[in-house]
């Protein structure tokens, strides 16, 4: 049997409130996810947040929850993110980061 060892991919889901539609945010999600190496999705809900699910590196997915708490698109304002589901994977269920409507 294989040693224990950390898995290389974790997966975490997130929601992102306060002035986060309208505002470009999904596509500069998109944009950074990418750039970070991440795949997932993001969309807006009916609610007014923005909802998504990203997989890849620790430190890619540490990295992302900073954006998506402080930083997010140049015309938003974020109150607050949500993380939850998190945990290890053995594969990354997407090819890309991708905006679903």
């Amino acid at each position: 049997m294989a040693t224990a060892k950390k898995p290389a991919l974790v997966t975490s889901d997130f929601e992102v409130f306060g002035k986060v539609q309208g505002v470009f945010f999904r596509k500069h999600t998109q944009k950074k996810a990418t750039e970070l190496g991440l795949k997932g999705w993001v969309m807006n809900t009916s609610q007014g947040t923005v909802i998504g699910q990203m997989q890849g590196s620790q430190i890619a997915i540490d990295g992302m929850k900073v954006w998506l708490q402080k930083t997010g698109s140049p015309k938003s304002k974020i109150e607050k993110a949500d993380f939850r589901n998190e945990g290890p994977i053995n594969n990354c269920a997407f090819r890309n980061f991708e905006i679903r409507r």
